[in-house]
């Protein structure tokens, strides 16, 4: 539902670059009112369902309790009411949704500290994608106790399984990942909604093989998997060092033809299905000690780890999700 309410107003956006929905954060990054909006349903349900859990978001609704922002605040809760009213099973469903609890259920979205227990949410990972046209962008939920990222979910609107083993023409994907069990994809082609193990097709993920006998990579060149495997980045040049990351793939016999370039975690997501070997996301020149927020990672984290791949930072590290909303004791994604 969430997903069909992100879609109809990225179709509604005719010149994002110019639209009135975007905000621009005080790091340059942009925001809109699907961001706004995603967040606030999420937090919403994850309070009714889990009320004593702390939740880990990337936004707060600081700016939009503002006067000036007032018309904005209205904007997302109408987006808000659409996305309540279209979930049937909701009893409150009929309920109207005041701009005052749309805030609140937004910065339910605000713990900062670790605890034992927590969720952490990305509503809108890769906001830069959700706006460019053919982009990439996912909703980015995961649950972590004790340390352990238990629960992945991404919901990739954009994305299509091309190259992954049995390439499906179908555009959208939900991955999901629990830590022992696996991880999966469903179709979000013609679902507006499902019950994740109830009536949804769930289709096994497995990361790509070095063997070339067993590679799902398609079109092996003379039988040498290096050749077809791809490695993936940020599309942005800004959120890593591109030289860099392109001389360690060179080195490991992936080369930068087989590059791919995409927005949010959906970068995760091309390698749990196996239609990239590598994501490397190393520190960018221009911001050395930067530490990335536990929001961008850790749904794909444990989505990679449970088709089989590995995760670590680029000393070969764990990702610390312990610290708070930063993962301050790493560098680096590989």
């Amino acid at each position: 539902r969430v997903r069909q309410q992100i879609n109809n107003h990225q179709q509604q956006q005719t010149a994002p670059a110019a639209n009135d929905d975007v905000i621009t954060k005080i790091d340059q990054s942009p925001v809109t009112v699907a961001d706004f909006g995603a967040q606030a349903v999420i937090c919403r349900a994850l309070e009714a369902t889990f009320p004593n859990d702390p939740v880990v978001a990337e936004e707060d609704a600081t700016e939009l309790r503002t006067g000036g922002m007032a018309d904005r605040l209205d904007e997302v809760t109408r987006y808000v009411q659409g996305a309540i009213d279209s979930d049937d099973d909701d009893t409150n469903s009929n309920a109207i949704v005041t701009p005052t609890q749309v805030a609140n259920w937004i910065d339910r979205g605000n713990s900062t500290e670790y605890s034992e227990r927590f969720w952490t949410l990305d509503p809108i990972d890769g906001t830069k994608g959700f706006l460019r046209p053919n982009g990439q962008y996912a909703v980015a939920l995961s649950l972590v106790e004790k340390g352990e990222v238990k629960v992945g979910v991404l919901a990739c609107p954009a994305f299509t399984m091309e190259g992954c083993e049995g390439d499906d023409s179908s555009t959208g994907w939900l991955f999901v990942a629990v830590q022992g069990q696996g991880a999966y994809r469903i179709s979000l082609a013609g679902n507006d909604s499902f019950s994740v193990g109830e009536d949804a097709t769930e289709i096994p993920l497995q990361v790509c093989s070095s063997n070339p006998e067993t590679t799902t990579i398609n079109s092996t060149i003379n039988n040498n998997p290096a050749t077809t495997m791809r490695f993936v980045e940020s599309v942005e040049a800004s959120h890593g060092d591109q030289r860099r990351q392109c001389q360690i793939a060179k080195a490991v016999g992936v080369t930068s033809d087989n590059s791919l370039r995409m927005d949010s975690q959906a970068k995760y997501a091309a390698v749990a299905a196996g239609s990239a070997a590598l994501y490397l996301r190393l520190p960018s020149p221009e911001q050395p000690d930067r530490k990335e927020c536990i929001w961008d990672h850790a749904a794909g984290v444990v989505i990679v780890e449970e088709a089989g791949g590995k995760v670590t930072d680029m000393r070969g590290e764990k990702l610390d999700v312990t610290k708070g909303a930063r993962l301050e004791n790493n560098r680096g994604v590989v």
